[in-house]
């Protein structure tokens, strides 16, 4: 600790501004870049950055810096010794540096709008700006940590409140990330801790949940959200509030990364005490606050546990063994929360045992907290009219935050509007301008078009007698070209020497041979093979052509087929199979199959269909 004092008393010395240096004035620098360097470093490595600063108060720049930078090196120096956990021996350097900072906050205007950055406002005071508003909730949080290690409670409360009002009057909820979240969380957390140890719930709960708020914002530890969480359930239980109370402590112990922690077991405890509370179940909480006691690191925290054991035993109405916990917790613990609970139940105890003697001893004991009690009344009520302070300034900053954001709003709406009527105006005037211009040039255009409209009448004339001799010219040349393509009709009906050479069978046989038909596949997949109407007719044609009117000498012999039977005896008359048919007609087989059956049935013959059918054609068998 000594070593510590030294190192304070070399930081002081070396970050008080000169004479010299005061005189200056303020800075128009900024933080110095070697404090920045160790501020940086701090919020990950507050040991590291430590150890910096104290090479940096040895160095010649410390012995000249200006007066910002000499106060931004005490609220350093006060930061890093509570980071590692020493105390706070720079206190009156502190205090000018508070004071400092909140004389610059005064003297700067809020964040520059649009106006005055076109105004010539440079754009890097504006992160100078953020950096002393920063600078300043810090200064003001450190302070009121160090009025917290001497047990002065409201003016702590008074300085981590005016933190939090520099950082919300300044600051977006958005710009609160990073740094400005992990700082906004720690003083969130300091304001629950201090008001539920006194016991105001309400404004405990709020700055807990706010303070939850701030710890999603970055990667904050799992044990620093288990405890903000722990203090809700416990505030929660204190109001009787069960369900609630349960919830967040499920949420603080599901989010720690291990149970072997104190932490867990504090947690662990209230939950068992809780139980109790809603199931009425002393067995299983009992049991459990057992082999936590068993677990216990220090005597603190064994007397923590005997005082939960002792105060079940007590509502169970087993007053000997709650008094053997009770008295070891009067007799050694050293919270006084702890103390006065058990005191409080060690004289109703022996008021119900009737000892008269140690009820009084007990009764005496209890006055010292009934005093103190009192004047826990005065501070519960100066902590909750700084909360409530607090609350309307905050209401008034959102208002005022508010009224400037609906202001610059509306200047930006009006200079776009004025930025609109300028441009309107001007597109206007030279739409009129064009207007004009295109008026004389659709006359000239007019005149133009009418000495070419004329032109061209004439031209048309023309170009119409010369259409007519070109469509009579037209109108010859196809029918010289009809006549020619009649002559090939001919000539190739005339070349097709048998019946199987004509096109339409041609294109039956290409058919069948490129499908290869199966008679047990499904006659619909062959749908792109079907024969229409007009190919029935030819092939009716082409087999009369060739057979001596063969489907007419058929119907007149054989009345009985009608003329879809006479379609058929053309296909098997060309040697088909029923798979081929059944494929070509689009007809399930087993029709065409039966169709088969009843044309030999009505030729009466037992040979195959299609050997009937080619004697007929050539009149083989007489019909």
């Amino acid at each position: 600790m000594h070593c510590i004092v030294l190192l304070v008393i070399a930081f002081t010395v070396a970050c008080t501004p000169s004479a010299e240096v005061a005189e200056r004035g303020r800075s128009e620098e900024g933080p110095n870049p070697e404090l920045s360097a160790i501020d940086s470093l701090m919020w990950r490595q507050p040991d590291s950055a430590l150890a910096v600063l104290q090479q940096f108060a040895a160095s010649p720049q410390a012995d000249s810096l200006d007066e910002l930078n000499g106060h931004y090196c005490q609220l350093l120096v006060s930061e890093l010794l509570y980071k590692n956990d020493y105390g706070q021996s720079n206190r009156p350097a502190l205090q000018q540096a508070v004071a400092y900072f909140d004389s610059l906050i005064l003297t700067l205007k809020d964040t520059p709008t649009l106006k005055r950055l076109i105004a010539g406002t440079d754009p890097l005071s504006l992160t100078r700006n953020d950096n002393i508003h920063f600078l300043t909730a810090r200064a003001h949080y450190i302070n009121g940590v160090g009025y917290y290690e001497r047990d002065s409670v409201v003016d702590a409360c008074k300085e981590y409140l005016k933190a939090l009002e520099v950082m919300e009057s300044h600051f977006e909820e958005k710009e609160l990330v990073g740094n400005k979240a992990i700082f906004m969380a720690l003083t969130c957390t300091r304001l629950t801790d201090l008001y539920a140890d006194d016991f105001l719930q309400e404004q405990a709960l709020d700055f807990g949940k706010l303070s939850l708020k701030y710890y999603q914002k970055y990667d904050a530890q799992p044990s620093h959200i288990a405890w903000v969480l722990n203090e809700l359930g416990f505030i929660y239980d204190i109001m009787g509030q069960l369900d609630s109370s349960d919830y967040y402590y499920s949420c603080a112990v599901d989010i720690l990364p291990d149970t072997i922690t104190p932490t867990y077991r504090d947690i662990t405890t209230r939950q068992a005490l809780l139980s109790y509370k809603k199931d009425h179940q002393p067995e299983k909480s009992l049991a459990l606050l057992y082999r936590l006691a068993q677990l216990a690191e220090s005597n603190h925290e064994l007397l923590a546990r005997y005082l939960v054991i002792g105060d079940i035993y007590y509502y169970e109405g087993h007053y000997d063994s709650a008094w053997v916990y009770l008295k070891q917790v009067y007799d050694n613990t050293s919270a006084p929360d702890s103390k006065m609970l058990a005191t409080e139940r060690l004289q109703e105890i022996s008021i119900k045992n009737g000892d008269t003697l140690k009820a009084r001893e007990y009764a005496l004991a209890r006055s010292q907290y009934v005093t103190a009690k009192d004047e826990d009344g005065k501070l519960h009520s100066t902590l909750t009219g700084l909360c409530q302070q607090y609350e309307q300034i905050k209401q008034e900053t959102q208002h005022r935050l508010k009224v400037q954001k609906a202001t610059r709003r509306w200047g930006i709406v009006l200079g776009i509007v004025l930025a609109l009527a300028v441009v309107v105006s001007v597109f206007l005037t030279l739409s009129r301008k064009r207007n004009q211009r295109l008026k004389t040039e659709k006359e000239d255009v007019g005149r133009l078009l009418e000495t070419e409209r004329h032109a061209h009448k004439m031209q048309q004339s023309s170009l119409s007698n010369r259409l007519k001799r070109s469509n009579e010219e037209l109108r010859e040349l196809k029918d010289q070209i009809r006549q020619q393509a009649d002559s090939m009709n001919t000539k190739q009906e005339a070349q097709a020497l048998s019946f199987n050479d004509e096109p339409i069978c041609r294109l039956i046989m290409e058919r069948v041979n490129e499908g290869q038909f199966k008679s047990k596949m499904d006659y619909t997949s062959y749908k792109d093979y079907a024969l229409g109407k007009d190919d029935l007719v030819a092939m009716r044609e082409a087999a009369n052509r060739h057979f001596n009117q063969f489907t007419i000498r058929l119907a007149k012999a054989y009345p009985a087929l009608t003329q879809g039977d006479l379609d058929y005896c053309c296909l098997y008359l060309l040697g088909l199979s029923d798979a081929d048919v059944s494929a070509l007609m689009q007809r399930a087989y087993n029709t065409v199959n039966e169709r088969n059956s009843k044309l030999r049935r009505v030729l009466g013959s037992e040979n195959a269909i299609s050997f009937t059918l080619q004697a007929i054609a050539n009149e083989s068998v007489s019909i």
